[in-house]
């Protein structure tokens, strides 16, 4: 059975993992970066314990993994926005079309394009 202070650790790693949680859902990155800390110093405080078998911390690996895929879903989601915009820079820089034979034709844009008026 773990002592007061083992359990003390295990409670306060649910709250920081249940706050992530929430900063994570809420798509709050900064707040995760802060967390990252006191999440760590948790972790190894708990390993040092050397309890191997216990609900507690059967309950706290499935938080563990649960943010772990939310945190991989927040990535894939970066990830996605990056390569749009980069998609939305190229289009901006260059305009693209198929001809005919199915090949694709790119013409750079000219930035700043002025039209001249003339009497």
């Amino acid at each position: 059975m773990p002592t007061k202070s083992e359990t003390d650790l295990i409670r306060s790693l649910e709250e920081v993992l249940d706050l992530e949680r929430t900063a994570l859902v809420d798509g709050d990155l900064d707040r995760l970066s802060h967390m990252a800390p006191e999440k760590e110093k948790l972790i190894g405080a708990i390993n040092e314990l050397q309890v191997f078998d216990s609900a507690e911390l059967i309950r706290l690996q499935q938080k563990v993994e649960r943010n772990q895929a939310l945190l991989n879903s927040a990535a894939e989601g970066i990830r996605a926005v990056a390569s749009r915009m980069a998609e939305l820079r190229r289009v901006r820089q260059e305009f693209s079309t198929y001809g005919a034979d199915g090949q694709r034709s790119g013409y750079a844009v000219r930035r700043n394009a002025k039209l001249e008026k003339r009497a």
